[in-house]
């Protein structure tokens, strides 16, 4: 689960802003520096490999986690592992959701490359891999060498991704006209979508409530918790997790309002007015868009990364807000019946719901932290 500051500052403040005081203005209203370099470095190295690999690091991933680790010590390739470090046990128990990301990763690696007049030859996971867990083996083994493959309209969107939390305008409906264009990004992946009212309408109490079930799970809602950064500091000494700063935040922070015992308190007014905060967005969802894979293999779960990158550049270039709604699909106990639910309505033939976003017409945001490049470089 992901939180915007409004409703984190519900969450933790009850609703209340603290006002900044003289006396720790400077240190309350200092931007970020380091955080948000690798959006300003992306395509800024010699190598073609590092030139793709710093627009894959930009790659939308589950809790911005950032689980992609290359090494590049054979000439013209990369191999990508997971991030054993970075998964997400009690909310993506099978790491699925993580093997998304990773597919994510990879097509904006290839799409980069294509800049360069360079195709990305991939296996996917050339030792076998586990249904159950990832492990130490290799997600991929990508090659790249020089192709007549034309490069991607879709990648001049790259720099202006954004997951896009905030409410969305209920007067603006989404054209069916667009809803299909960003659907027909979709290259391996079978792409659904709806705007149709009464089915948003369901949708959107589906979604809220697969919200609910995480926040009020102690162990799942917990997770979050434990990979908040809150403040400048700590954003910037750990730019990956759910991020919160800026002047309302650091005011928080200096006065005690904002810490992790008091997010994690579900008995506290806090608390409910933070629940409610956090599950009104979703339910500002003008349409929805889905992806069903016939089986729930690794490969597939790779495809859909893929197309879910590319159907969230898709967007940008409608001017659409995206924001992935992946509550509902997660397979723990506490969420059974929203994930039966859903496959029921969404995938009712068939097969594996593996990613469901709303979308709409939203503010402008801007990028989330990342970890520079060479800390995601595997040491030769």
């Amino acid at each position: 689960m992901s939180l915007t500051r409004r409703q984190a500052l519900a969450l933790v403040g009850g609703g209340t802003i603290v006002a900044a005081t003289a006396g720790i203005g400077w240190e309350i209203t200092r931007p970020l520096k380091t955080a948000l370099t690798p959006w300003d470095q992306a395509g800024k190295y010699d190598d073609p490999r590092m030139r793709a690999l710093s627009w894959a690091i930009l790659a939308p991933n589950s809790h911005n986690m950032q689980p992609w680790k290359a090494d590049l010590s054979t000439l013209d390739q990369v191999v990508v592992y997971a991030d054993l470090d970075r998964m997400l046990p009690e909310t993506d128990p099978y790491n699925r959701q993580i093997t998304i990301s990773l597919g994510c990763f990879l097509e904006l690696m290839r799409l980069a490359a294509l800049e360069d007049g360079l195709g990305v030859e991939t296996v996917l996971f050339p030792e076998g891999s586990d249904p159950a867990a990832l492990d130490g083996r290799p997600v991929a083994v990508c090659r790249f060498a020089p192709t007549t493959e034309q490069a991607d309209p879709l990648f001049a969107y790259a720099a202006m991704r954004r997951s896009n939390k905030e409410p969305y305008d209920l007067q603006r409906p989404v054209a069916t006209e667009v809803l299909e264009r960003i659907a027909a990004a979709a290259n391996n992946t079978e792409m659904s979508v709806t705007g149709e009212p009464e089915k948003v309408a369901d949708l959107r109490a589906l979604t809220v409530r697969a919200m609910e079930i995480e926040i009020d799970t102690p162990h799942t809602f917990g997770e979050s918790v434990d990979l908040f950064r809150i403040g400048r500091r700590e954003v910037e000494a750990n730019p990956d997790g759910l991020e919160f700063h800026g002047p309302a935040f650091e005011t928080m922070r200096l006065l005690g309002l904002f810490t992790r015992e008091a997010a994690r308190d579900p008995d506290s007014t806090a608390f409910a007015q933070g629940r409610t905060a956090t599950t009104a967005p979703i339910a500002t969802a003008m349409a929805h868009i889905w992806q069903v894979t016939p089986d729930n293999s690794r490969q597939s779960q790779i495809a859909s990364g893929r197309d879910w990158l590319r159907a969230q550049l898709a967007a940008v270039r409608e001017g659409i807000g995206f924001h992935p709604l992946s509550q509902g699909l997660q397979e723990y106990p506490e969420m059974a019946e929203i994930y039966s639910d859903l496959h029921a309505r969404l995938a009712p033939d068939g097969g594996t719901v593996q990613m469901l976003s709303r979308l709409g017409y939203g503010p402008e945001i801007g990028p989330t932290p990342r970890w520079p490049l060479e800390a995601k470089i595997l040491d030769g």
